[in-house]
C-alpha cells in the first residue's frame, strides 16, 4: 500500500501512567484528510516501569539510572516504529520524521525545568529515520509551563465551527482542551487521571489497572473524602496550570488517606472516591470555563474506564459524553497522533504552543532535530 500523501509522520508517547509506548503513524498531508495508518502499543519491561516510577522522586545515583532508563526506552520506542512501520506496509525512508516526546519524570516548570527523559540521537540512530525531541522546554524558557501541548492538535482535529467543544484527555494526569472558534483553544491540566486508581489498584488487587472500572465500582464514594482531595490547593488555582506526580503521588494518596480518616474504609469505597475525584475535578473546571460546551470528547486510557466515563455524564447531564473514537481517532492514538503533528509543526518551523493555553510569552516553535 503507498499512501496518498508524502507528509508521512510517526508520533511517540509514553505518558504519566506508565502504561508502556503508543505509537501512530500518521498521514498528515492535507486536513481535513488527516489519517492513522498504524498504531503499535507496547507495555513496558516491570523493570523499566519500576526505573521510571522511582526516578519521579528523589533518590540515590539518579543520572547514571535516568541515563540508562532512557536507552532502554528508545529501544522499546524502536520497536513500535517498526511494527508501525510494518502494519501500514511503509519503509523508514517515506517517514519524515518521528515526534519522540520521551518519559516525564519531573514537572517543576515554577523553577524553570520540565525533564522527560529520552535519547532521541540513539532512536535516529537505530530507526534511520529523523526524530524530533524536547518539546516542552522551549515553552518552559518563553515563561510557560510546558504543559499542556495537546490544546492546538485538538483544535484541528476538533474544533467544531459553531459550538464549543471540550476534549478531556485522561492519562496519569486530567487535561483539557476547550475548543471556541474562532478563538485560540483554552487548555490546562485539571487534576488527576489514572495515576491514583493505578496506584491503589495496583497496591489492593495486583492488577496494573481497574479494567472498566469495574472493581471500583463495586464501592461508594465517600462525599466528605471527596471533599477533603477537592480543597488541595491546586484546584483553585486559576489557569495557566499544569501538574504530574511531582504533586499527585502515592506520598498525596497516603496524606489524603490519613487526613480524611479513610484507614477503615473498603479499598473499593476508596477506588470509587478517586474515580469521582478525577471525574468531579474535570466536570468542575468544564462548567467554570466552557458553560456553553455540550460536547466533551474523551481520549486516553481512562476512556476506557466505563465506570468514570459515567461519572462524567453524570457530572456533566447536558453534555454529550463521548470517546474520541465517535469522532475519528480511537483513544489511545490520539497523545501520539499530537507529537506527530507537533512533530510536523517543527520540520515546518510554525508554532506548536498556544500561548494562552501555556502562558508563555510568545508562539515559539518546539522541538529539536536530530537527523539520522
Amino acid at each position: 500500500m503507498k499512501p496518498a500523501h508524502g507528509e508521512l509522520y510517526i508520533g511517540l508517547m509514553s505518558g504519566t501512567s506508565l502504561d508502556g509506548i503508543d505509537g501512530v503513524l500518521m498521514d498528515l498531508g492535507s486536513p481535513p484528510l488527516w489519517r492513522s495508518l498504524a498504531h503499535a502499543h507496547q507495555p513496558f519491561d516491570p523493570a523499566l516501569k519500576r526505573t521510571l516510577l522511582a526516578l519521579n522522586t528523589p533518590g540515590s545515583n539518579e543520572l547514571h539510572l535516568a541515563a540508562l532508563a532512557a536507552q532502554d526506552l528508545v529501544k522499546s520506542c524502536s520497536q513500535v516504529v517498526t511494527k508501525v512501520c510494518a502494519r501500514a506496509g511503509v519503509t523508514p525512508a517515506q517517514i519524515r520524521a518521528i515526534g519522540a516526546h520521551g518519559q516525564t519524570v519531573r514537572h517543576r516548570p515554577e523553577l524553570g525545568y520540565t525533564l522527560q527523559l529520552n535519547a532521541p540521537a540513539v532512536l535516529a540512530e537505530l530507526t534511520g529515520i529523523d526524530v524530533v525531541a524536547d518539546f516542552r522546554s522551549r515553552d518552559v524558557a518563553a515563561g510557560g509551563q510546558g504543559a499542556p501541548l495537546v490544546p492546538a492538535f485538538h483544535q484541528a482535529l476538533f474544533e467544531h465551527p459553531t459550538e464549543t467543544v471540550v476534549v478531556l484527555n485522561v492519562g496519569g494526569m486530567a487535561n483539557l482542551s476547550i475548543l471556541r472558534a474562532p478563538h485560540p483553544p483554552l487548555g490546562f491540566d485539571c487534576g488527576p487521571g489514572n495515576a491514583l486508581m493505578d496506584a491503589w489498584c495496583e497496591q489492593h488487587t495486583g492488577q496494573a489497572y481497574d479494567e472498566d472500572g469495574a472493581w471500583g465500582a463495586q464501592g461508594q464514594v465517600n462525599p466528605v473524602a471527596l471533599d477533603v482531595a477537592l480543597s488541595d490547593p491546586f484546584f483553585a488555582l486559576p489557569p495557566p496550570k499544569s501538574t504530574g506526580r511531582d504533586l499527585f503521588n502515592p506520598s498525596w494518596l497516603q496524606q489524603w488517606l490519613n487526613h480524611a480518616n479513610l484507614a477503615h474504609q473498603s479499598a473499593q469505597d476508596v477506588q470509587a472516591t478517586l474515580c469521582e475525584l478525577t471525574a468531579r475535578s474535570a466536570a468542575v473546571a468544564v462548567k467554570a470555563f466552557a458553560p456553553s460546551a455540550r460536547q466533551l470528547v474523551v481520549c486516553g486510557g481512562g476512556a476506557l474506564n466505563g465506570a468514570l466515563m459515567q461519572r462524567l455524564q453524570t457530572n456533566l447531564p447536558g453534555v454529550l459524553v463521548q470517546p474520541s473514537d465517535a469522532h475519528g481517532l480511537p483513544v489511545m492514538q490520539v497523545e501520539a497522533a499530537a507529537f506527530a503533528w507537533l512533530a510536523q509543526r517543527h520540520v515546518h518551523h510554525l508554532v506548536g504552543n498556544v500561548p494562552q493555553v501555556t502562558g508563555a510569552k510568545g508562539a515559539r516553535v518546539l522541538g529539536a532535530l536530530y537527523p539520522a
